[in-house]
C-alpha cells in the first residue's frame, strides 16, 4: 500500500499541494513537520503530526523533525486569536530537549539504524541571519498579494486584535526553512494539520522560484470529537505527554473515556492497530458498547506508546485502586500523582501514629466535627488504604504511611481524601 492509501484510510491526510506527489511517494523521500517549543512537553494535540512521521519512517522515507527554536522566539499566528507571550532563547532550549525526549517514543532518532529520523532547530541557520540578509535573499520572492491572502493572515487581520508585523513575517520564516532543507538533506516534502497550508505553500513556492524544482506539501485535518471539540483537552487542560504534567493514570482515562462515536476512527489516526483488528473492535462497539472494548485497546495502546509498560502498570493499578482495589505495588509519588485532584491535609506525624483514625480523620478535616468522624469509623465506613477501618480502636501505625508519608483514606465508595504526613 502506497503510504498515501495509509494516510487516507487512517484519516491522516487532508489535502496536498500536487497529485504527483502520490507518485513520488513510491520512493523514498525526504520528509519534515515541524513542532512549536512553547512548551517542554508535547500534548496529545501533536499525536496526528507525531503519527503521521513515525508512519513515513515506517515506510522508508527520510524523516525530519524540526523544532522551531527561532520561529517560536516570534509564534505562529496560524489558528490563533490573538498574538502570543514571546518566549526567551533559554526557555526555547529547555523546550527542544523535552520535545525530543518525547519524539524518541515514536520515532527512531538512532544514528546506528538502518534509516535514523533527524531532529533540527531553526535557530541554528536563523541565529546568524540579519534583517538586510532575510529582506535581500528571502523577502524579495514573496509577493504581498498572495502573503495577505493566506487565510491565518486574513482573520486575524479582521479580528479586533489584529496582526502584528512580527507574526506577518512568520510565513516567510517557515517558506525559508523549507527551503534551507531542500538544500542541506534534499527534503521535498513538508507535513503539517491544514491550518498549516499557508505555511506549507510559502515554502513549495519558495523552492521553486529559488531551485526550480518541485516541492510537495500535505496536510492532514486537524482532529475534533464527534461534538465538535478539538481533540487533546480534558476538562479544559491539555493532556501532556510528559508525566510530570498529566499523571500515568490521567493520560490513560483520557483515552479511556473516549465516546462510542470516536474510538473507532482514533484507534485508526493515533495507533498502529492493524485494520483487520479494528474492524473486530469495530463490530464489538456495535454489540456491547458496555464492555468498551475498544476504549481499553486506544488506552493501552496510547499509554504504552508513550508511557512504556510501567506507566500503563501504574495506570491500571490506579484504576483499580479508585475502585477498591489493592495499593500494593504503588509508590507514594504514584499516588499523589493519582489523588491530586482530591481533597487532603498534612498533619504532623505526632498528631498521627498511635492516635485513634477518627481523631486523626477529624484533625486532618475530612470530616466536619469529631462526632462525624466517629460515626463514619462505628459504621464501618472508612478505609485507610482501601481496607476498611474495624472500630473506634483502629489508631493509625507507621505501617498504614506508605513510604512514611501518606495514606489513602476513602469514605462510602467514591469519596478518597489523602493524607500527608510531614
Amino acid at each position: 500500500m502506497n503510504i498515501l492509501d495509509t494516510f487516507k484510510a487512517r484519516f491522516l491526510f487532508e489535502d496536498m499541494t500536487s497529485p504527483e506527489l502520490a507518485k513520488a511517494l513510491d520512493q523514498p523521500l525526504t520528509v519534515y513537520a515541524g513542532f512549536d517549543p512553547t512548551n517542554d512537553s508535547l500534548q496529545a494535540g501533536n499525536f496526528v503530526t507525531i503519527m503521521a512521521l513515525a508512519h513515513l519512517q515506517r515506510a522508508g522515507h527520510k524523516v525530519i523533525a524540526l523544532v522551531g527554536g527561532a520561529t517560536g522566539l516570534i509564534g505562529d499566528p496560524s489558528g490563533k486569536s490573538k498574538e502570543r507571550n514571546l518566549l526567551s532563547a533559554e526557555q526555547v532550549e529547555l523546550n527542544l530537549v523535552g520535545i525530543k525526549e518525547n519524539l524518541s517514543r515514536f520515532i527512531d532518532f538512532d544514528p546506528a539504524s538502518a534509516n535514523p529520523a533527524v531532529m533540527v532547530n531553526n535557530y541554528d541557520w536563523f541565529k546568524d541571519f540579519t534583517f538586510i540578509d532575510l529582506l535581500r535573499d528571502v523577502g524579495r520572492y514573496f509577493r504581498m498579494g498572495g502573503m495577505l491572502s493566506k487565510d491565518s493572515v486574513k482573520k486575524r487581520l479582521e479580528s479586533d486584535e489584529g496582526m502584528s508585523f512580527t507574526e506577518f513575517c512568520y510565513q516567510i520564516l517557515q517558506g525559508y526553512d523549507f527551503l534551507h532543507l531542500y538544500k542541506t538533506y534534499g527534503c521535498t516534502l513538508q507535513i503539517g494539520g491544514s491550518d498549516q497550508w499557508g505555511n506549507i505553500t510559502a515554502g513549495t513556492e519558495l523552492v521553486r522560484r529559488l531551485c526550480g524544482q518541485e516541492a510537495f506539501g500535505m496536510t492532514f485535518p486537524l482532529v475534533c470529537d464527534s461534538a465538535g471539540k478539538k481533540f487533546g483537552k480534558s476538562e479544559g487542560n491539555a493532556i501532556f505527554l510528559d508525566a510530570r504534567k498529566t499523571s500515568y493514570y490521567d493520560f490513560y482515562q483520557f483515552f479511556l473515556r473516549t465516546l462510542d462515536a470516536d474510538v473507532i476512527r482514533y484507534l485508526k489516526i493515533f495507533t498502529f492497530v492493524p485494520f483487520e483488528r479494528i474492524a473486530e473492535l469495530e463490530a464489538a462497539v456495535a454489540a456491547d458498547p458496555g464492555k468498551r472494548e475498544a476504549q481499553l485497546v486506544l488506552a493501552e495502546e496510547l499509554t504504552r506508546a508513550v508511557h512504556g509498560e510501567r506507566g500503563l502498570a501504574i495506570a491500571k493499578k490506579a484504576t483499580d485502586v479508585l475502585f477498591g482495589g489493592s495499593l500494593d505495588g504503588l509508590a507514594a509519588d504514584d499516588l499523589e500523582k493519582i489523588f491530586a485532584n482530591v481533597a487532603s491535609a498534612t498533619l504532623p506525624a505526632d498528631q498521627v501514629l498511635g492516635k485513634p483514625a477518627f481523631e486523626v480523620i477529624a484533625a486532618a478535616g475530612m470530616m466536619a466535627s469529631k462526632g462525624e468522624a466517629r460515626r463514619l469509623v462505628q459504621q464501618g465506613g472508612l478505609n485507610i488504604n482501601n481496607v476498611r477501618a474495624p472500630g473506634l480502636e483502629r489508631a493509625f501505625e507507621a505501617t498504614d504511611l506508605i513510604e512514611g508519608r501518606l495514606a489513602v483514606l476513602r469514605s462510602g465508595k467514591k469519596s478518597f481524601f489523602l493524607l500527608k504526613v510531614q
